[in-house]
């Protein structure tokens, strides 16, 4: 038998290495014909808790939906790579798109698609928050799970979701503007990456985001960080690691 780790963590990997998603909802029809089903490609970025944060224009079909009915779902495709793909996991977030003011939010967002930060004042984009109701995990065959929000990041972990949330845009700036060089140590040595511009975009408990132009990627840490006070000690260690790769 195939050892897995816990749905959870599956779901956690993959999302949070994902920049993009299929973004389903339902699209009114004309009057007597009811709603239909459409998805496309959006850009995403889930916040620490795993919401999904969405930037759409007022124009786009997607938001004309959510108007109508704030049912959405998010598909994250994880089986690139994979000789035989429906051997891959793949995850569909469901939950409500609600538009969303929150600049931390916005901050988040933009740290991950720094090129959306063109648009997104222009007065017909807005942010959308996705509260979680549940997900769906296909991680292979005979590997398929329902998973109820509370199961993806439990409760007990709250305080430190929000005090990541609160420490991550000072620890990015610092990173990337007083040591660049270990983020590129983080790229280069540890993920055996190429290119020299990579800029940190994201840090929460289990690890960070990177981003070089339009590539990104995940370096988790070892052991899952209690809270943002850890963070340095982490990250001191990951260029230390990194050196004597």
């Amino acid at each position: 038998m195939t050892n897995h780790p816990p749905p959870s963590q599956l779901v956690c990997d993959l999302v949070r290495r994902s920049d993009r998603a299929a973004l389903a909802t339902a699209l009114p029809g004309a009057a007597g014909t009811g709603s239909w089903p459409y998805a496309s490609l959006t850009l995403v970025t889930v916040d620490h808790d795993l919401s999904p944060i969405l930037l759409l224009s007022d124009l786009a079909d997607h938001s004309k939906a959510i108007a109508s009915d704030d049912r959405v779902c998010l598909l994250f495709d994880g089986t690139a790579g994979f000789d035989q793909p429906l051997t891959g996991p793949r995850v569909s977030l469901l939950g409500r798109a609600t538009p969303t003011n929150d600049a931390r939010l916005r901050g988040r967002y933009l740290a991950h698609h720094p090129d959306a930060g063109m648009y997104a004042g222009f007065g017909d984009f807005r942010f959308y928050r996705v509260a979680l109701e549940r997900a769906h995990l296909v991680g292979g065959f005979g590997n398929i799970h329902w998973l109820p929000a509370a199961d993806l990041v439990p409760g007990a972990q709250a305080g430190a979701l929000a005090a990541f949330g609160a420490a991550e845009g000072d620890i990015l700036a610092h990173m990337n503007a007083d040591h660049a060089d270990a983020v590129q140590l983080y790229a280069q040595r540890l993920l055996g990456l190429a290119g020299t511009g990579w800029k940190m975009t994201g840090i929460d408990a289990e690890g960070l985001d990177l981003r070089f132009g339009g590539q990104v990627a995940r370096l988790v840490f070892e052991v899952p960080l209690s809270g943002p006070g850890e963070a340095r000690a982490a990250l001191v260690g990951l260029v230390a690691k990194a050196k004597a790769a």
